[in-house]
């Protein structure tokens, strides 16, 4: 494999392989969707973003997408790339039951992607854009409920 320098870090880039993995995974996990004109994962500015936020934690991605590999050659009989999309969901549900933490290192960095895209956001109702400087209007709540945790006693170390 190749080494990427980034930022005085090493990341070791994914292969060919290891990337039709991760962009088959991210087509099963959010689907396109005709009805509210959205794209899938693996549209290609989401799926760009998804390549470019695994060099974070690209070691648990390479557990991660091996182990879903596997899971496909136990349950379908090949790699999972090569399955249909309708051949991916139970080998995706075997993977999840079997491998939770590795299933949820590649959810994660799928639906943070995908709802990162403009066209997601809009979609939701929400202007695409970064949450700050602008902020968010966020409804007051009773505060009242606070009041149990106000009330018991500290269990931090004070800052110095």
């Amino acid at each position: 494999m190749n080494i990427l320098q980034k930022s005085g870090h090493q990341f070791q880039q994914l292969s060919r392989e290891e990337t039709a993995i991760l962009h088959a995974i991210a087509e099963t996990v959010i689907p396109a969707s005709h009805q509210y004109d959205l794209p899938s994962a693996g549209d290609a500015p989401i799926f760009s973003d998804i390549l470019a936020t695994s060099t974070k934690s690209r070691s648990e991605l390479h557990t991660a997408l091996s182990v879903l590999d596997d899971v496909a050659y136990q349950v379908a009989g090949t790699g999972f790339a090569a399955l249909t999309v309708t051949s991916r969901l139970p080998v995706g549900e075997t993977f999840r039951k079997n491998h939770p933490q590795q299933a949820m290192v590649l959810e994660t960095l799928i639906v943070q992607c995908y709802y990162r895209d403009d066209r997601v956001m809009r979609s939701l109702g929400m202007e695409a854009r970064a949450p700050f400087p602008k902020g968010f209007v966020v409804e007051q709540g009773d505060w009242s409920l606070l009041d149990p945790v106000r009330k018991r006693n500290a269990f931090y170390r004070p800052a110095p």
